[in-house]
């Protein structure tokens, strides 16, 4: 008896001592570097695995993990319907990258007009004057556009078909936005890692990935119009100008941050968040590790081309949190 229950007692402690999350790949790296850095801190494993925001979403309502991770907020009714917690961890950029000989990283500029005419398949060669118009001094080949998307439900994708049905009438009637939609076109890749290896492998190819998919890749990415009109890259700074107006809502702790405010806010910046089941066994335990993370992760965050959240935020989610 008294061996059964030492074997209950250990098996108890092995547990607190193991989270399990999953879901999406825009924030993965970072994930992948905070949870080294806390198991070396506290000797708590942490297992993330980079499935995309809606294997995320579904495996926490399963309860088959202990933390989903999506880069598409959960609405009011859905956090309830699923009695489940959501704040945001992180913002970064989604990316417009491309793959032409002779045309380097942020020299291509793509104007909303000219994005929405490529993914709507209606824009097929480089050298359309669509994209001419722009890039007078550029030297445009004449070669087929092969449009790269996301397979797998996914955040990055609800954030970059939003982005395309603001900007296009034509794009918002006919095609919308959401994790997974039917594209008028292209070949599809699992995760930002494979959409980032089939643009970096196929020449003519565009797609979209997050910023730091793109980095590690060394891929080029096209500027892109502000609210504005002015032309920006995606880095820090303009990611920085795209946060700082964000306006959090408080029941849902979420933000629209794409075509934010600011004559220099990148366009497509998302925040990407964390869902947490309201009677989990292990929530302080979840909530310690990223209260962690807060604390120490924003330069690992930064040498990734991740943006942390700012201060005043971080401190509002830790009260939040409190209270759940």
């Amino acid at each position: 008896m008294k061996i059964l229950i030492s074997l209950i007692f250990m098996i108890a402690i092995l547990g607190a001592n193991q989270i399990n999350g999953a879901g999406a790949s825009f924030p993965a790296n970072v994930y992948m570097s905070w949870v080294k850095e806390y198991q070396k801190a506290t000797s708590i494993k942490v297992n993330y695995q980079s499935i995309g925001s809606g294997g995320g979403v579904k495996q926490i309502k399963a309860n088959t993990i202990d933390f989903g991770a999506t880069d598409e907020a959960l609405d009011k009714k859905e956090l309830q319907d699923s009695n489940l917690i959501q704040f945001p961890t992180l913002s970064g950029a989604i990316v417009v990258a491309y793959n032409l000989d002779g045309i380097n990283d942020g020299e291509l500029k793509l104007s909303n007009e000219a994005i929405a005419g490529i993914f709507l398949g209606k824009i097929t060669k480089w050298n359309d004057k669509i994209i001419a118009k722009d890039n007078p001094n550029l030297s445009l080949p004449d070669l087929e556009i092969s449009i790269i998307h996301r397979s797998d439900g996914s955040g990055t994708t609800y954030n970059f078909t939003s982005y395309l049905s603001q900007i296009s009438k034509e794009w918002n009637d006919n095609i919308g936005y959401g994790k997974a939609i039917s594209w008028p076109k292209g070949v599809g890749g699992k995760g930002n890692e494979g959409v980032s290896h089939l643009i970096k492998s196929i020449k003519g190819a565009i797609g979209y990935t997050e910023l730091s998919y793109k980095n590690n890749l060394k891929l080029s990415a096209a500027k892109l119009q502000t609210k504005s009109g002015n032309w920006v890259e995606a880095n820090m700074q303009t990611i920085a100008e795209a946060n700082k107006n964000a306006k959090w809502d408080k029941d849902t702790f979420s933000a629209n941050l794409l075509l934010g405010d600011g004559a220099n806010s990148y366009p497509i910046v998302s925040a990407t968040y964390i869902l947490i089941p309201k009677d989990s066994k292990i929530k302080l335990d979840i909530v310690k590790f990223f209260e962690y993370c807060f604390d120490n992760g924003d330069k690992s965050a930064l040498r990734m081309e991740i943006a942390p959240l700012p201060k005043e935020v971080k401190e509002q989610i830790k009260i939040f949190l409190q209270t759940q």
